[in-house]
């Protein structure tokens, strides 16, 4: 079930990328058909894994279009957290510092994720 969540995540997020619009949480999880209950949490937990393979595939982040509606259009404190743990950023989850390297990633994702190039192995 978690590699379909997170499967489902992958291709709503790559829609996103290439219309370039950030989505809510709450709204990947509508669109990504994730089941109740805990909804959010499962789809937290995605993204997560998700940042985890960009990260590690040296792709940029295309969790980075998932944001909190909580966090002034900001991804949820978790996406600086594991940020900061890949060694990626050092720095709050709120602020200007965050709004900056959240600028940085969504601008990489959506030159990287943004085309729709149907022959990339990344995109299954």
């Amino acid at each position: 079930m978690e590699q379909e969540i997170q499967t489902s995540v992958r291709h709503v997020l790559i829609a996103c990328a290439r219309t370039g619009n950030t989505i809510s949480y709450r709204d990947l999880v509508a669109r990504a058909d994730v089941p109740p209950p805990h909804g959010i949490h499962k789809t937290t937990l995605a993204l997560e894994n998700l940042v985890r393979e960009d990260h590690a595939a040296g792709r940029p982040l295309l969790a980075a279009f998932a944001v909190s509606r909580a966090n002034a259009g900001l991804p949820g404190q978790g996406f600086f957290h594991l940020l900061a743990e890949l060694g990626r950023y050092n720095g709050p989850d709120r602020g200007p510092q965050a709004e900056e390297v959240f600028g940085r990633e969504l601008k990489a994702a959506l030159q990287y994720w943004g085309e729709a190039l149907p022959d990339r192995d990344d995109q299954k």
